[in-house]
């Protein structure tokens, strides 16, 4: 397969349309089309399906989706590290980090990542774990901020923080009027049995908190009394608010709100939960200088912002 070709299709599966991959890559449509072809042809598959609306990826075409962006930037890696022989730290470092953090160290890390390696070109992405996984797997990311990951071979793996997970309840509705913002009430520690008795909003599996909360519980024969699943921090929070269930998660995913005032937040005992947040990388893929460089920007960005939290 070509690179060119390569790159081509990605960009047209990515835009949904040849018109604007012709744009985005200013090549006649004609070229682009003949190109896709040929590459079509090599592999014996169609990769796209072409419509009025324009090109959406088969399931071969997302097959080679998956890999042509690990490819293409694992090309990009490999010109870093023939720009870093002229003495520059330079090129592109993508970091995965997951919601419950992105909103506290987002702007910190650019800052951080700026002034350290300006040359180099920082690309953030959140998500959940599973995608974050996947997405080291095949070569999408360099890096990603996860909780508590399985070992394996497969992963470069450095424990950054521990943290205790709390219970996030609704604050009485006379607080949560008050115009004051303020961090989120402290209340009397309660045991994980009584957590295990009260409605809790929880994100599906396999995410990361669901799995530890779930093991916990089991741990003590009690299993969660799940009122609402949903896949979204700040969804969560903002049902939380409501009074429509209480969240287990650690106490910094307030940070998502400026007036926290509406919460309240208890410590859990008779086990505590606790929580690993780890710097994961492929242990498959060589480390550049800029990466490396990359990997201690983040390592302190993180301890930083947890401080207040420990």
């Amino acid at each position: 397969m070509d690179l060119k070709q390569i790159e081509y299709f990605v960009r047209v599966a990515e835009l949904g349309s040849f018109t604007r991959a012709s744009i985005a890559l200013d090549i006649a449509q004609p070229a682009l089309s003949r190109q896709i072809r040929l590459l079509e042809v090599e592999l014996r598959q169609n990769l796209l399906t072409r419509n009025g609306r324009g090109a959406v990826p088969t399931e071969a075409g997302k097959l080679l989706l998956k890999h042509g962006r690990g490819i293409l930037h694992q090309v990009d890696v490999a010109r870093e590290e023939l720009g870093a022989t002229r003495g520059a730290l330079a090129g592109r470092v993508s970091i995965g980090l997951p919601p419950s953090l992105s909103k506290l160290i987002t702007v910190p890390l650019t800052q951080m990542f700026r002034q350290h390696l300006p040359q180099a070109q920082l690309t953030l992405t959140e998500g959940f774990s599973v995608l974050m996984h996947e997405a080291l797997r095949v070569g999408n990311l360099d890096m990603t901020v996860l909780y508590n990951c399985d070992r394996s071979p497969d992963f470069e793996i450095d424990v950054l923080h521990s943290e205790e997970l709390v219970l996030i309840s609704p604050a009485a509705r006379s607080a949560a009027a008050s115009p004051k913002k303020r961090p989120g009430t402290k209340r009397q520690p309660i045991s994980l049995a009584e957590v295990a008795q009260l409605p809790l909003i929880l994100p599906s599996r396999p995410n990361a908190f669901r799995i530890l909360i779930e093991a916990q519980m089991t741990g003590i024969g009690h299993e969660p009394q799940i009122a609402l699943e949903v896949d979204g921090l700040n969804a969560i929070l903002s049902l939380v608010k409501e009074g429509m269930g209480h969240a287990v998660l650690p106490s910094y995913t307030l940070s998502n709100f400026e007036n926290t005032a509406p919460f309240t937040l208890r410590s859990i005992h008779s086990p505590r939960i606790m929580s690993q947040l780890m710097l994961v990388r492929s242990s498959r893929h060589p480390n550049t200088e800029t990466q490396k460089s990359a990997m201690e920007i983040v390592k302190a960005v993180l301890i930083e912002a947890m401080k207040p939290y420990t």
